[in-house]
This record gives C-alpha cells, structure tokens and sequence, in this order.
C-alpha cells in the first residue's frame, strides 16, 4: 500500500498537510503532532515585512465553522527565515511556504528570499490578499489580475509554484485555468468564504472587521464542488481544503480529483486530527484493497 503521492515534482510520503494559518509554521503544534508523519507543513503567510494584522475581535465560532478576521498577522520573512524555517530544516517532511503581499513586488520580493532556502520544496501564493495599486481589490478575484501575478510570480520563482484560489468568485474555473495558463505548478482551494456575524445582545458585529472568512465543516460542500470543477477544468495538481475533519472527507477530494488534502480548521479543536486523518486513509485503502491513491482520485465523472 503506498500513500505517497506527487505535487509539482515533489514527493509527499501521505496526501495530507495543513492549511495555511491553522497550524502556525509547525513548531505550534509539535508537542502534539509528529510533524515528520504530515506529508507537508503548509505555514502561515509569510510578507516581506511584519503585519500586525486586523483589530480584536477577529474569531467567531458559527454553526459547523467559524469565522475570521486575522488580517494575515505575520512577523515578516526575515524572522521566518530565522525561526520557523530553522525549525522546519531538521523536520523529515516537505514543507510548503505560504505567501503574501499587497502588491506584485510585494510577493516578488518574499519569492526571491525562499529562492535561497534549500528547505523550502513549494510555494503556496496566497492571492486573496488586497492589491493596494488596484484600489483593494484582491488579486485573486479578477482573471487578468490572477494571471498577471502568476506569470510574474513564476519568472522569478525556483521552487514550484501553488497558486491558492479564493471560492469569492463567479466562476472558479475561469480562475483556475486563468492561473494555469499564467505557467502555475498547482493549486489550492478553497480559501474562506465571506461571512458575517452580528451580536444580537451587543447589537454589533462580531467581529471589528465587520465581515470574516468562512472556515470549517460549513464550507466542505462548496469547497468538494469546487474542486470537481477545477479538476475537470485543468491538468495540474489540486490540494483540495475546505472542512476536512475526518479521513472520510479527506476522501471525498481524492476522489472529485485533488492530489492532496489540507486540514485546516479541525486542527483547532482537535490538534491530532491531522494523524487521524492520515491513519483513516491507511485504513479505507487496506479495507478496500486500495494499493494507491491513483485508483481512486477523480472516479467520480459525469
């Protein structure tokens, strides 16, 4: 039985990694998890300078999820390079930096830094992020914008490129084939959906942002379809994400075509649920006689 499996050129020991923010750069979670078990640590977005992030409160538990307002809080890629990715070095597992900016030079200059980093394997492009020069709308949202990004981001690139979809879109596969042809080396989705929550006692919103990104068990319907289509829409690898809790729903984006899965949400009320998942692969494939995650990703057609 072999639960390895292959993203950009990289060779990943299981499907299963961390979405980006939910498990900060590994070193969180590591009294907890092996990380050396993970196929990949996805990290939090990393800038080319500090960001201290949106205003409390930024987190809101809904029904089946919750929502948040975080504003992307990181410390900048000098202390990344430093911290996190000089803890990661000495872990046995690919690691997968995720990345942000407000403008085009903004993730340039955080793609040429990774470019140096040898423990660095991918680049996960976080492109919900709002781009400044364009009055704030985010790049990930606009077809020409996405594509301009990706085709930018690649020129300068030395490991494979990820580029992260938002689901805040009419179309998904427009996106996805927008950021295909820009040269992407994958892709990831969903991201959050837009959400909000108002405090009926406090007649106020929930959060100070007003309005938050949708995550957990709520958004895992949208998120399967969405890869379907994505898969069925282009060729290159898919991490699939969106409410993933169980090894049953890390399946279900096997088989409507993503390569691989992130667990994201779930690890925040269950910090192991990431080895729960990865055993409950190992168990459906040795129950049903699965030898690899080849026989079974995008069987469902029509």
């Amino acid at each position: 039985m072999d639960t390895s499996v292959n993203i950009c050129g990289v060779k990943l020991k299981n499907p299963v990694t961390v979405a980006s923010g939910t498990f900060g750069s590994g070193m969180e979670y590591a009294d907890f998890v092996d990380l050396s078990r993970l196929g990949a640590v996805t990290t939090k977005g990393v800038a080319s300078h500090p960001w201290e992030g949106n205003p409390v409160p930024r987190v809101a538990e809904t029904a089946s999820g919750m929502l948040n307002a975080i504003g992307l809080q990181n410390p900048g890629i000098d202390t990344f390079i430093e911290r996190d990715l000089k803890f990661l070095k000495d872990i046995d597992t690919a690691v997968i930096v995720n990345v942000c900016g407000h403008s085009v030079n903004e993730y340039l200059e955080v793609v040429e830094r990774l470019g140096d980093e040898e423990a660095v394997d991918l680049m996960e492009i976080n492109v919900s992020c709002p781009n400044v020069k364009e009055g704030g709308i985010a790049f990930g949202v606009d077809p020409k914008a996405l594509f301009d990004i990706t085709k930018a981001i690649k020129e300068k690139a030395v490991q494979p490129v990820i580029m992260k979809l938002s689901p805040n879109v009419t179309d998904i596969a427009e996106m996805a084939r927008a950021a295909a042809e820009a040269g992407a080396d994958g892709l990831s989705l969903i991201n959050t959906i837009t959400g909000m929550k108002i405090d009926i006692e406090r007649r106020c919103f929930a959060l100070a942002n007003k309005t938050g990104g949708l995550s957990g068990p709520a958004v895992k319907p949208v998120a399967v379809r969405m890869v379907y289509q994505v898969a069925n829409a282009i060729s290159i690898p898919i991490i699939g994400m969106g409410g993933i809790s169980t090894a049953e729903d890390a399946i279900e984006f096997i088989m409507a075509g993503a390569t691989a899965v992130s667990v994201g949400t779930a690890n925040f009320n269950n910090p192991t649920a990431t080895l729960d998942v990865i055993k409950g692969i190992e168990e459906f494939m040795a129950s049903h006689g699965i030898e690899s995650l080849d026989e079974i990703r995008g069987v469902v057609k029509g």
